[in-house]
């Protein structure tokens, strides 16, 4: 009996430990995802809020000082931002808010995994998006030539230097406008956007281009044209 209930609490305790073991693992884990799953709000501070800052400057969306303090400036240009751009206006910077920016949900992450190049996965990501927003009926090469004048206005000295700055340039694309940016994008679309990354430009070297059937700029029907692919006129 007496050798039968030390083999019990010998159990007992093994379980006890295992279970500890258990718990401990999993608080890690809710940690982890804690830490690194990036929010941002009023009473924020970091480098991540300067990043946010930066953008939201560079954007035309807030003018006050870039010093990585989550305030009531900062807030109501990510409310300002968040309505512009289709998203929950609460001035809280989550997931969403993070990818329109442009900035890696995971803060504590590596940005450049699955990135090309110079450009980190958040910048393929946001690419992606703008194709599928603005070309997804369109041929895989004209998907890749949206991606290209994307590229293309990154080298002039007319506009940004990065793709999210580009891309949500104000009035720059209707998909911002109108919220398709915030679409999911296929694998098409993905596809496309590291072949545009990579330097196939369809386009001939264009940094516009219009659909002539709903455009209405007659500016626009001033530049000259280097091509059309599907529904899209190309031009510089």
């Amino acid at each position: 009996m007496k050798k039968r209930l030390m083999i019990i609490a010998v159990v007992l305790c093994c379980m006890t430990a295992v279970t500890g073991i258990t718990q401990s693992v999993i608080a890690k884990n809710l940690t982890v995802d804690y830490v690194y799953t990036a929010v941002l709000k009023q009473g924020s501070q970091g480098d991540l809020v300067k990043t946010v800052q930066t953008k939201l400057k560079n954007w035309g969306y807030y003018n006050g000082p870039v010093d990585g303090i989550y305030g009531a400036k900062t807030k109501a240009a990510v409310i300002y931002f968040q309505k512009r751009n289709g998203l929950t206006a609460d001035g809280v910077v989550g997931a969403k808010t993070l990818a329109a920016l442009g900035i890696s949900a995971n803060a504590g992450g590596n940005q450049n995994s699955g990135g090309v190049g110079k450009f980190s996965s958040a910048d393929v990501q946001l690419l992606a998006r703008l194709i599928y927003g603005e070309a997804r009926g369109e041929s895989y090469t004209g998907q890749v030539a949206v991606g290209a004048v994307v590229l293309n206005r990154i080298k002039s000295s007319s506009f940004p230097n990065t793709i999210s700055a580009v891309i949500y340039q104000p009035y720059a694309f209707t998909a911002v406008m109108d919220g398709q940016i915030n679409y999911t994008p296929n694998s098409t679309a993905y596809s496309a956007a590291k072949d545009a990354i990579n330097g196939w430009d369809p386009t001939g070297g264009a940094i516009y281009y219009y659909n002539p059937s709903t455009a209405t700029s007659a500016w626009i029907y001033s530049r000259k044209v280097t091509g059309t692919i599907g529904n899209h006129v190309f031009a510089i």
